[in-house]
């Protein structure tokens, strides 16, 4: 007997009621509040490291994890699922779900938060363009997105995406970074305007789409294709129809996509907690990267609950990576790189921050700009990063030199190779 059907989609009405009961909402994914306003203005403080000071945290060391439901997240919730912080000493209480980045921000921004994942251009606004002293700590994964598109659009590249409707998670993300180097690339030009508008057959029109909403908007044909983390690629594949174009981790090898961040302000003020915390992430990027399947079926629905897909999708996402399953578009082009769906590794190779400031320049984002052009991709990355914490980890752990991509004669440095 087959499963009725929304009157708004393909999918079936059961597993559509499942997403937008259970991911998150639109009110409450958007960041564009924050980003027109500013963050300091939310909080009634003004953009300086002296104002952000007042916010403090807990004395009590315990470690308070804010997450999205997505695979970005993994290596927190492993930390915590495994007993690793416990292992260091740490008190820890049970990670909160955040259902948008707006509320985790500032989460994280009020000291709700002391260990959260972050977009990695997320980082990139909150300390230059609001002055919050956000510090990145580590990589949480490497690759896992991609670019799904409807099957009715009948599209096999990105040359034939022209004329397109794209749905992005934020403009402040990797996911709209690389887009819109693909686009480029493919002479294509990415604008922003109400979906009703008319597109010259060259442009491509961007608009901001909280994950959960985009498989049913494909399945629907509202929009023609989105990119956003896993698993909600695989969602739009086993549930919307959609097929995957393009893997992110195939047009940029081993890119970062969430990170690691901590309050520096807390960071300085206790460094051996801190030591401690980080001691404990790098061991769950070691089993992560090891044990893909089992923390897939861990994290989700059908395990330990952190994520509310189930054990099915999550596998997908974090597993299903090989030619013959992707020939049709040809999703992977450059099998050569050894990458997988999503790796986890946890250094924060400078290479690549300065890469993202420098395309930040380039990407077309709603709200103001201005603070991005004064940026020295030098300068950000070494002042937006604390490399000491994680390399003292990875001193203390071994295995993480098996992750994609490690060369053992120069394995802090690396040189990013981009094929579009």
């Amino acid at each position: 007997m087959k499963k009725p059907r929304s009157k708004q989609s393909n999918i079936p009405a059961d597993e559509l009621a499942y997403l937008q009961k259970h991911e998150m909402s639109r009110r409450d994914f958007l960041l564009d509040s924050l980003a027109a306003g500013g963050l300091a203005a939310g909080f009634g403080l003004t953009a300086s490291a002296s104002a952000w000071g007042s916010m403090q945290a807990p004395e009590d060391e315990v470690v308070r994890i804010g997450y999205l439901p997505i695979t970005d997240a993994t290596v927190l919730l492993v930390a915590h699922a495994m007993g690793y912080f416990e292992d260091e000493g740490l008190k820890t209480e049970p990670p909160t779900l955040i259902r948008g980045w707006s509320p985790l921000v500032e989460g994280f921004a009020a000291a709700k938060f002391n260990l959260v994942h972050l977009l990695k251009p997320i980082p990139v606004w909150m300390r230059y363009n609001n002055g919050f002293p956000v510090k990145i700590m580590a990589w949480a994964h490497l690759n896992g997105s991609g670019l799904v598109v409807g099957r009715h659009t009948n599209v096999e590249s990105f040359a034939e995406l022209g004329g397109k409707q794209i749905a992005v998670p934020y403009w402040y993300s990797m996911h709209n970074i690389v887009l819109q180097m693909g686009l480029r690339h493919a002479g294509l030009t990415p604008v922003i305007k109400s979906q009703g508008d008319t597109l010259a057959p060259n442009e491509v029109n961007l608009q901001i789409m909280p994950p959960p909403d985009m498989p049913p908007a494909l399945a629907a044909r509202k929009i023609d294709a989105f990119i956003v983390a896993e698993p909600f690629n695989a969602v739009g594949e086993m549930l919307a129809g959609g097929k995957m174009l393009r893997f992110t981790g195939d047009m940029w090898k081993n890119h970062p996509c969430c990170v690691v961040c901590m309050n520096e302000n807390q960071v300085n003020a206790n460094p051996e907690w801190s030591q401690k915390v980080m001691n404990a992430i790098v061991r769950a990027q070691i089993y992560s990267q090891q044990n893909k399947a089992e923390v897939a079926r861990m994290l989700s629905k059908d395990g330990k609950g952190y994520l509310p897909m189930k054990a099915d999708i999550v596998e997908r996402a974090m597993t299903l990576y090989d030619e013959d399953s992707y020939a049709t578009p040809d999703a992977i082009q450059n099998p050569q790189w050894g990458s997988g769906r999503i790796d986890f590794q946890p250094w924060p190779y400078p290479s690549a921050t300065r890469l993202i400031v420098n395309e930040l320049k380039n990407t077309l984002v709603g709200g103001d700009t201005t603070f991005l052009q004064d940026l020295d991709a030098d300068f950000v990355a070494d002042d937006l990063v604390d490399y000491s914490f994680v390399k003292a980890a990875m001193e203390k752990h071994t295995g993480w030199q098996q992750g994609p991509g490690f060369n053992a004669d120069n394995p802090f440095e690396r040189e990013e190779a981009i094929k579009l």
